[in-house]
């Protein structure tokens, strides 16, 4: 998938998408952190969520963006310079996947932004460079019992296929359902006027 910067999509008023850069890195683990911790809450235990540290994501940050691969990495910004919001999709994680196209790793933005339009305009910036890159499909994991989540994707055109997982946070067994979207257009077919006769 191509890195390059792509016009904005709108969000709120000011907002443009552009790619990540090293320098982000703090600013994109305050995100995920505060991210889990207010989408989370409630679904994943307390203390787990209490114990995530903006220091330490952000080295974590730092390395996963150096050695990203074929991942691509954009952010939400504001006039200002604040980064309200990030998002990154690359590759299936899993080799068992069985699945085309790419897979969306996370999408997060600051929770007195959300319901601005940054995460649609997040969202809309990866599916058209996927899309641009040839990806006949975009798959994504979202916990089973976060129904906003759910219903943000599903508003995009993600639907679950059936597929679940399992991983363990603070000690506790939690499930999460794989959603897939389309990427490429329909077969559109020109009408073929009766032969004459």
């Amino acid at each position: 998938m191509r890195h390059s910067t792509t016009p904005p999509h709108p969000s709120s008023p000011g907002t443009t998408i552009r790619d990540m850069r090293i320098d982000d890195c703090e600013a994109v683990a305050t995100i995920r952190v505060r991210g889990w911790q207010h989408a989370y809450r409630g679904l994943l235990p307390q203390p787990y969520l209490d114990r995530m540290d903006i220091a330490e994501e952000t080295g974590q940050r730092r390395r996963y963006f150096e050695e990203r691969g074929e991942a691509v990495n954009v952010v939400a910004e504001r006039p200002d310079g604040t980064v309200t919001g990030w998002a990154c999709v690359g590759p299936h994680r899993a080799e068992d996947h069985g699945l085309p196209g790419c897979e969306l790793y996370a999408i997060y933005v600051l929770p007195e932004h959300i319901g601005t339009g940054t995460g649609r305009a997040l969202l809309a910036e990866l599916t058209d460079r996927a899309t641009d890159a040839g990806h006949a499909d975009m798959a994504l994991w979202v916990l089973r019992d976060n129904g906003p989540a759910r219903r943000f994707y599903e508003r995009a055109g993600f639907r679950p296929d059936g597929g679940e997982d399992t991983f363990l946070a603070g000690g506790v067994l939690v499930t999460e359902v794989r959603y897939v979207r389309p990427l490429t257009p329909p077969d559109v077919r020109p009408l073929i006027p009766p032969a004459a006769g």
